[in-house]
């Protein structure tokens, strides 16, 4: 199961509450694109569109090989996420609560399918992201301290 792309800021941005695995329609190029791990969800964001998830702004880069057959191309075309209905209701139920959103967290490879893991999260506040970063640095700092100590 290689990932092919991560969402960095993802968990920087939200406090991730549950975590969900869905398909995504996709090209022929694309899809030899997406396994070449030329997408990049940074700025990505799922939402609800006619009873469809949708995947809203990531990019897949062209497929080389196929750039005449590609003509008109859009890298940041909405795509369509593939889940069950019975699943669809429950998650269009918990995006509906106040403040929670559907964020793209990873792209990877499933038994030659590709799959989007997308996690349903709250926006955290700035204090919250100064906490993160005192404790990402903190923690840092003691992996080099003890680093040197080893020597």
């Amino acid at each position: 199961m290689p990932t092919l792309a991560a969402n960095p800021t993802a968990k920087f941005h939200y406090e991730i509450l549950d975590e969900f695995e869905v398909g995504i329609v996709l090209t022929g190029a694309e899809v030899k694109s997406a396994k070449l791990g030329r997408v990049n969800l940074k700025g990505s964001y799922v939402s609800v569109h006619e009873g469809r998830l949708m995947l809203i702004n990531a990019h897949i880069a062209p497929y080389e090989k196929a750039k005449g057959n590609q003509f008109g191309y859009q890298p940041t075309r909405p795509r369509t996420l593939l889940v069950h209905k019975r699943e669809l209701s429950s998650f269009i139920g918990k995006g509906t609560v106040q403040g929670l959103t559907f964020v793209p967290l990873s792209v990877y490879t499933r038994g030659g399918f590709i799959k989007v893991k997308v996690g349903i999260g709250r926006g955290k506040k700035k204090s919250d992201k100064r906490e993160a970063i005192k404790k990402r640095d903190s923690d840092r700092r003691l992996r080099q301290a003890v680093k040197l100590r080893n020597r």
